[in-house]
């Protein structure tokens, strides 16, 4: 998949950073923690759990974005026959923080990480996330390790986790591997990854899984110059994710056969709503068989196309209403993530998410035949609000800050004209919608005389770009 990028309207960094700091005001949020909670956080960080099992001599690399520091996972693939032996070391964040202790309530309190530019929210003091508990390359961590094995048609089908002791060989990043894939000059250990990646991939299409096919966007910052781009993924970021899900597929199997766990869910689509995407196919031009199951159809969708790019925003209706699930003694009556079609937990990203820490200890008490932590059972009811809370939190930070930008990057240009696409329109008045404009990267409301043509290129006049009240407004061209 080629890699797309544009570089133009670039916006002052100085005051976009006055403007992060108003969000943050205005929303409570802070990265800098309560001094007991630093205090806390570096005497842990001096004085971690550490576990008798070492397996640093497995070469451990970790793949991330180049500038990330907060480093949850590790991985290194083996052959095993015809089939695979993965091999992944998450950080293990309970090494460090203690139920109860400043570190732990502060997390608690948080939830997950915000992201927004340059500007993260951290879940963790950075002495922890992005120094002590972070796998970072050629330092000895404590770490959950996931042993699973794959068979040749890509199905995991053994897992245990234990603590142990890792060292990461290398802190490697999306784009260099990427290169280096294409050169045929990466590490064997990317010929695994892509061979288990494209297994895992095919293995998700058989089940009936889903993925929006839409690229992201993207706040670039270059000194004081900030930018938005949209990019598509690399092949092996959608490969490496195959090996966190591999995994959390893993630990959701481990606590439904345990009947105790932490779920990430999110129900099967409305029958409703997915006829409400086959009149849109028809009002698209888009042909839809009837007998293709939606999964399918979607797969098939190119976003390079207007009337397709379109047709997969309408198809976010699908995937709404995510959450999370805590039960023990019975099993959930709707465990399964339907975009997945599978069960699933979050166990791979603790740095991150508070709900990982917990999901994950309880892997590795009934991967050691123990009993799941009474400090984890007591959560399992609070931990699914605790993280819906967070997850709209974040949202609404990034969402925030996205909507700054695109307004600081277009204030200067009110009244120019931009070639876009009319993604989606209001259904109590077909006059209202919002568009998508390739260059730069923005996605804004768009208003017309008359009811706007949906899935159709059309020109955009720019009517308002304020950043003082975050707010970007297109008008439907008459010519």
């Amino acid at each position: 998949m080629v890699r797309q990028r544009v570089r133009v309207h670039d916006a002052d960094g100085s005051e976009l950073r006055r403007g992060v700091e108003a969000i943050q005001a205005e929303m409570d949020v802070t990265p800098d923690f309560p001094p007991e909670v630093e205090a806390a956080a570096a005497e842990a960080a001096d004085n971690p759990r550490l576990p008798e099992v070492d397996r640093t001599h497995l070469p451990f690399v970790t793949l991330d974005p180049a500038s990330a520091l907060d480093l949850d996972q590790a991985l290194h693939l083996e052959r095993d026959g015809d089939g695979y032996v993965v091999h992944y070391a998450i950080a293990d964040v309970a090494a460090f923080v203690t139920p109860g202790d400043p570190v732990d309530l502060e997390a608690n309190r948080r939830g997950e990480t915000l992201y927004g530019a340059e500007s993260k929210i951290p879940l963790h003091p950075k002495v922890l996330s992005e120094g002590a508990a972070s796998l970072l390359p050629d330092q000895v961590r404590p770490a959950l390790v996931w042993t699973i094995r794959v068979d040749a048609s890509g199905e995991g089908t053994e897992a245990l986790v234990e603590r142990a002791l890792v060292r990461s060989r290398a802190k490697l990043d999306y784009d260099t591997v990427q290169e280096q894939i294409d050169a045929g000059t990466a590490d064997d250990v990317f010929t695994l990854l892509r061979e288990i990646g494209e297994l895992r991939l095919r293995r998700e299409a058989e089940r009936g899984g889903i993925s929006l096919p839409l690229p992201d966007q993207e706040i670039e910052i270059d000194g004081e110059r900030w930018s938005l781009a949209y990019r598509c993924l690399h092949p092996v970021e959608e490969w490496n994710a195959q090996i966190s899900l591999l995994t959390g597929m893993a630990a959701a199997d481990m606590m439904i056969y345990a009947r105790v766990g932490l779920l990430r869910t999110l129900p099967p689509p409305d029958p409703r709503d997915v006829q409400r995407l086959h009149r849109a196919a028809r009002a698209l031009g888009i042909t839809w068989p009837a007998e293709q199951l939606y999964p399918d159809f979607i797969r098939s969708l190119d976003p390079a196309r207007p009337e397709h790019a379109a047709m997969v925003v309408a198809s976010t209706r699908l995937l709404r209403g995510s959450g999370y699930v805590g039960f023990s003694g019975a099993v959930p009556e709707q465990p399964e993530h339907a975009a997945l079609a599978s069960e699933y937990a979050h166990v791979t990203a603790p740095l991150r998410r508070l709900a990982d820490r917990y999901a994950s200890e309880i892997c590795v008490a009934l991967s050691a035949g123990d009993e799941v932590p009474g400090w984890v059972l007591e959560k399992l009811d609070e931990l699914p609000r605790t993280m819906q809370a967070s997850g709209q939190r974040a949202r609404q930070y990034e969402n925030a800050i996205v909507d700054l930008v695109e307004a600081e990057v277009l204030r200067g240009s009110v009244g120019e004209t931009f070639p876009g696409v009319v993604l989606s329109v209001d259904s109590e008045d077909p006059r209202k919608g919002a568009a998508m404009v390739r260059t730069p990267a923005i996605e804004a409301t768009v208003t017309g005389e008359q009811e706007l043509p949906l899935g159709q290129d059309v020109t955009l006049r720019l009517a308002q770009a304020d950043p003082a009240s975050r707010t970007v407004r297109f008008e439907l061209t008459s010519g």
